[in-house]
């Protein structure tokens, strides 16, 4: 299975979207601080995530949360974790 992902900072309450195929290690890497883009933004939240059964469908679901129009869906669909 492949994840697509939604992590909050709680330091600074930006967000961040990704995608892996071993969704506990790769939030742990994050917690750490393994992942340059993400280190000085610790720690974080997991606030959304989705499985899919291919790598490309996740990948293009990543993308998507990317655009204006994915990140206001994304928006939408986690507005309870912004209160």
């Amino acid at each position: 299975m492949y994840f697509i992902y939604v992590l909050k900072s709680k330091k600074d309450n930006n967000l961040y979207t990704g995608y892996t195929n071993d969704l506990k290690k790769r939030l742990a890497e994050h917690q750490k601080g393994k992942v340059l883009s993400t280190k000085p933004r610790r720690p974080f939240e997991l606030i959304f995530y989705e499985a899919f059964k291919s790598r490309f469908d996740a990948k293009r679901r990543k993308v998507y949360f990317k655009t204006s129009k994915g990140k206001s869906s994304l928006k939408r669909i986690t507005r309870r974790s912004y209160e």
